[in-house]
C-alpha cells in the first residue's frame, strides 16, 4: 500500500486516478468556460440616467447568456402578458363595433359587460406583471448529457438600489438556478445567488458599457448559484 501511495504521488501513470463522482459528472460547464464573441455593438447610455443604465445591462444580461452554446431564452412571462394585451384589444373593438351597429339600449347590456370584461382583463395583466413576473429579466433553459439528460433551469430578477449620499446607485442581481433529471423528478443541485455592483463599475465617463467587464461579472454570480452557494 505503501509503494502504491508513493507511485501515485510520483506521478506514475499506472496509479489509479481520482474518479469524479456522478454529480460532478452531471454539472456542466458555466456560461464563463463559454467564449464571447470578439465583436460587438457599443452600448451607450445617459450616465445621468439610472433607467437607461439598468435597461442596458438588462438587455447585456439577455444578450450574454442567451447564446446558443448557453442557455434558450424562455419568454413565459412576455407572452401572457402579451396574450391578456391583445383579448383586452379585441373585447373593446368588439364592444365598440357592437354599441355601433345596435342602437344604444339594446347594446347597453353587451357594452357593459364588454367594459367589465376589460377592465379586468388589463387588471389581471398588471397584476401579473407586479406579482407574478416582478423584476424578472430572463428566464432560461437548457439540457445536456451526462451519463443522463440534465436540465437546467435559470431565473434571473434585477434591481436598482438608488443612490445615496457619498454612494453611487447599483444594479443587483439575484439568480436562482435548479438543475435536474428525470423530466424534474430527480433534483440534482439548486442554488440561489444575489450580488450587487455600483454602475460606474460597468460604465465609462462617457456612458459607455464594458461588456466584457459586464459579462465576467454576470457570469461568475451565475456559476456561483450552479455551484449551489447561496447568499
Amino acid at each position: 500500500m505503501a509503494r502504491q501511495r508513493k507511485s501515485a504521488a510520483n506521478g506514475d501513470p499506472q496509479a489509479p486516478s481520482p474518479t469524479l463522482s456522478e454529480t460532478e459528472l452531471d454539472r456542466p460547464v458555466g456560461p464563463l468556460s463559454s467564449t464571447a464573441p470578439t465583436e460587438r455593438d457599443v452600448v451607450k447610455v445617459n450616465n445621468a440616467n439610472v433607467t437607461d443604465l439598468k435597461n442596458s445591462c438588462d438587455d447585456a444580461v439577455k444578450r450574454y447568456l442567451s447564446r446558443p452554446d448557453l442557455f434558450k431564452q424562455i419568454h413565459i412571462h412576455t407572452d401572457i402578458r402579451l396574450a391578456l394585451g391583445w383579448i383586452s384589444v379585441f373585447v373593446a373593438a368588439g364592444t365598440a363595433f357592437y354599441g355601433y351597429k345596435v342602437d344604444f339600449e339594446t347594446s347597453k347590456p353587451v357594452v357593459w359587460a364588454g367594459l367589465v370584461l376589460y377592465i379586468v382583463l388589463t387588471s389581471i395583466q398588471a397584476a401579473y406583471a407586479y406579482i407574478v413576473e416582478g423584476d424578472i429579466v430572463f428566464v432560461g433553459k437548457r439540457k445536456t448529457f451526462a451519463k443522463r439528460i440534465v436540465t437546467e433551469r435559470i431565473t434571473i430578477s434585477s434591481r436598482t438600489t438608488p443612490s445615496r449620499p457619498n454612494k453611487p446607485p447599483t444594479y443587483g442581481l439575484s439568480v436562482s438556478y435548479v438543475r435536474s433529471a428525470s423530466g424534474g423528478k430527480t433534483l440534482l443541485g439548486r442554488g440561489k445567488k444575489n450580488h450587487a455592483r455600483e454602475y460606474n463599475a460597468f460604465f465609462d465617463e462617457t456612458g459607455v458599457l464594458h461588456q466584457e467587464v459586464f459579462e465576467a461579472w454576470v457570469g461568475s454570480v451565475v456559476e456561483e448559484a450552479m455551484e449551489g452557494k447561496s447568499s
